[in-house]
């Protein structure tokens, strides 16, 4: 997983006691070192005099403050993911808000408050950050900064509570750097039948991320250019074996398999692309002779998710997931009731799910399109029974008519509820499914879904919604 720096400002206000300062920074920056966070801040000026930005325990009161910190948080700008602002005594709320908008870093920014002890409550102890992190947040809202809290008004550095919020603010800062300048490849058209897939390159351009397209005449030309002799393509050949369990797949359709996955990777390489969206249905079947499932799989698989159908929102949602988990994406059907529980359903594909998804993993052929291309055209699919346990569910979509990006998020269980059918499947429970099922169909959202095995719904939903400026849908209940 990709490793979090943060910008640090530590609140003071000279008439409330500023010994806390020092305690506080050292617990946090303590704490954040144990987390595996890089912290950036200010150096204490009582104790290094020799740094030229430092200030009186190096936090940030005054103006002047306020200028070292922008200034320091300016020249690591690039490395920045986000900002922690925390406040060991009641804090000065103009200090902190002139120092994010002097710095003009566009990162999420987390307002953590120390927790009095009713035991301490003399001139000498009392902290009165309660009341400070509301006024520094009135300040922020007048600034026009967009900022995270953490679950609790004030929470201890050193609990688990913190480190919760400090993790999931983490993953929202990867997700909020990581679609910034993303950059996704759309690998043939989209298919005639599947209208639910059609989206907006142009908003997705104006939220930062980009779409390269290459049509799918290119790259087949492309591979019928490589021998099944070609050193790269025994390597890939070798990596497709390693992978799943290759039993009774025709030698044939493995080295078309190989050499696709040869084909795709020089392009994403080429174009430095994040993910992919790619055809399938039914042009590669009929003019290639494999599916594409098992190298897509292969490639969610290493974090640079592939959806299926060219269903680009459908990859930007997988990407959302794994930046903020750091584990693979799938991208999923809600295909199917699971008999008379309104808050059951069954998920499908045919599939190209990340192996990690999956109890026992194998590669087979798409039993649905071998009814109409023929069995030895479909080979390369990824089968199996999802593995049970908690996961978090998001779908990006463009609206054309209202020039908006929108998206919805939650989180369900996928259970160990029998079922026998083909494919990539499972059986999921979500609290008010069927609220979710009336929002998705109201609202003309895909049929498709991105999964993710992980608990970051409220991670992704912050990154999308606050600081992408989306329009996002948390379903809670």
């Amino acid at each position: 997983m990709q490793k979090t720096t943060l910008g640090l400002i530590v609140g003071n206000r000279g008439f409330f006691p500023d010994h806390l300062c020092e305690s506080g920074r050292a617990e946090v920056l303590r704490v954040l070192e144990e987390e595996g966070i890089t912290a950036l801040t200010l150096s204490p000026a009582d104790t290094d005099t020799s740094a030229t930005l430092s200030t009186r325990f190096g936090s940030v009161e005054t103006l002047q403050d306020a200028e070292q910190c922008a200034a320091l948080f300016k020249r690591h700008r690039e490395e920045i993911d986000g900002v922690l602002v925390t406040l060991p005594n009641f804090g000065d709320e103009r200090a902190v808000a002139n120092t994010l908008r002097w710095a003009d870093l566009n990162v999420p920014v987390l307002i953590h408050a120390f927790p009095d002890d009713a035991d301490k409550m003399t001139l000498a102890d009392r902290r009165d950050s309660f009341c400070g992190k509301m006024s520094v947040c009135n300040n922020l809202v007048q600034y026009g900064i967009a900022f995270s809290l953490t679950r609790l008004h004030t929470v201890a550095p050193d609990s688990e509570d913190f480190r919760q919020d400090l993790r999931q603010f983490a993953g929202t800062c990867r997700v909020v750097r990581g679609l910034r300048g993303a950059r996704i490849g759309a690998l043939g058209a989209r298919p005639a039948a599947f209208n639910t897939v059609r989206y907006s390159e142009k908003l997705l351009e104006e939220a930062g991320i980009s779409v390269e397209v290459l049509d799918l005449s290119e790259a087949f030309g492309r591979i019928n250019r490589l021998s099944d002799d070609d050193p790269e393509v025994r390597r890939k050949l070798d990596e497709i074996r390693a992978y799943v369990p290759t039993k009774g797949i025709p030698a044939e359709a493995l080295n078309k398999m190989a050499r696709f996955a040869l084909v795709t990777q020089r392009w994403m390489d080429e174009n430095r692309l994040v993910a992919t969206a790619i055809q399938c249905w039914t042009s590669m079947e009929e003019f290639f002779g494999i599916v594409p499932c098992a190298v897509m799989s292969m490639m969610s698989n290493t974090l640079m998710p592939s959806a299926c159908e060219t269903d680009v929102t459908g990859a930007v949602g997988m990407y959302a997931m794994a930046l903020a988990s750091g584990r693979p994406s799938a991208l999923v059907d809600w295909n199917n009731n699971y008999g008379d529980d309104p808050d059951k359903g069954v998920i499908f594909h045919c599939s190209n799910w990340p192996k990690d998804f999956f109890e026992e993993a194998k590669m087979s052929y798409q039993d649905i399109i071998a009814g109409t291309v023929g069995q030895e055209n479909t080979y390369g699919t990824v089968v199996g029974r999802a593995r049970s346990g908690s996961f978090t569910y998001c779908r990006v979509s463009t609206d054309d008519s209202w020039g908006v990006i929108r998206a919805y998020v939650g989180e369900g269980e996928l259970t160990d509820d029998p079922l026998q059918t083909f494919g990539g499947h499972g059986v999921v429970h979500i609290p008010d499914f069927q609220g979710l099922l009336r929002h998705i169909c109201e609202n003309g959202f895909e049929h498709h879904v991105a999964i993710n095995p992980s608990q970051t719904a409220t991670a992704v939903s912050e990154a999308l919604g606050k600081y992408m400026g989306w329009e996002v849908y948390h379903h809670q209940v």
